[in-house]
């Protein structure tokens, strides 16, 4: 009887492998590099084969194997084409899911690693037990995952849940790196809050930690927990455009739970705080119930939620 799965996370320098049983346990995990070479030619082969040798490895037969699910930072349709993946060297469309089964016979499926991400956390992560979620990674940019009745929302082309491009502010003059201006991981990712620091720092003589060594999303926020008033401010303004931004998304979703992960949502708790009161200024009543709880899987929430795709 059938019951492996592999949980493939496609990242722009690594690829991170799990192998799973059907109930989620992870059985290996691991990596390979991403060679992108030649337009990225050579990933999909090389997670093949990575992945036909790990059963070899473990004695493990084609016929046991329910099949393999990819996460991939780029859009994927419901006919599991990705639609560019720079960070890849994808620039065109790729048969993501026709190219895997094709090197390894195996049932395949595929998603954006974002949404993969959020649906790897509400299987086994923080939001365990709830089939309504939104996940917010904060890293360099702010990625987006939506899970909706316990399924992604994928959307027409496989672009729902990029909430870090929602507009929040108007009269921005910089650009964000999707072209337009204003938008949300422009002041709520790592580099966002490091914007809002330095700018704060400039237009101020208030004394602060901050100005004794160079500042980054961390420091901002270990600063806020020894009580650094101007370190305060910084993540008021931070919270209050993150929690703008994902009253937005809670009018368009009706989320019973936000999952906050990547980097910056190591600052722990304290980071809730700022969201969530911004949060229940600006929602609709109706989604105001919404709790935000902490991202527990790391980096293996995207390997996780890969391998419930093929599950579903």
């Amino acid at each position: 009887m059938a019951n492996y799965l592999f949980g493939v996370d496609l990242g722009g320098t690594t690829v991170k492998i799990g192998l799973f049983t059907k109930d989620g346990t992870v059985v290996d995990k691991w990596e390979i590099p991403t060679v992108k070479v030649n337009d990225g030619q050579q990933i999909l082969p090389d997670i093949a084969a990575s992945c036909l040798a790990k059963l070899e490895e473990k004695g493990i037969t084609k016929d046991e194997v329910i099949g393999l699910g990819i996460g991939v930072p780029g859009p994927v349709n419901d006919e599991g084409f990705c639609n560019k993946a720079v960070n890849l060297g994808w620039n065109g469309m790729v048969d993501l899911e026709g190219e895997l089964n094709k090197l390894t016979g195996f049932n395949i499926k595929g998603g954006n690693d974002a949404n993969v991400a959020a649906l790897g956390e509400a299987w086994k992560g923080g939001a365990e037990g709830y089939d309504d979620v939104v996940m917010v990674t904060l890293g360099t940019g702010v990625g987006g995952g939506v899970i909706s009745k316990g399924k992604i929302m994928v959307g027409a082309t496989g672009a729902a849940g990029e909430i870090g491009h929602i507009h929040v502010k108007d009269g921005e003059e910089v650009v964000c790196g999707c072209g337009n201006k204003g938008c949300l991981e422009q002041y709520a990712s790592a580099t966002g809050i490091v914007r809002i620091a330095n700018d704060t720092l400039k237009k101020s003589d208030e004394p602060s930690v901050l100005r004794d060594g160079e500042v980054s999303a961390k420091t901002v926020f270990d600063a806020v927990k020894a009580g650094d008033a101007l370190a305060i401010k910084i993540a008021e303004e931070f919270g209050e455009y993150l929690g703008k931004g994902l009253a937005v998304t809670a009018c368009v979703t009706n989320p019973e739970v936000f999952v906050i992960g990547g980097g910056v949502s190591k600052a722990g708790e304290i980071l809730l705080t700022f969201v969530e009161e911004n949060y229940k200024k600006y929602v609709f009543h109706a989604s105001r119930g919404a709790k935000f709880v902490l991202a527990t899987l790391g980096n293996d929430a995207g390997i996780y939620g890969a391998a419930k795709l093929v599950l579903d």
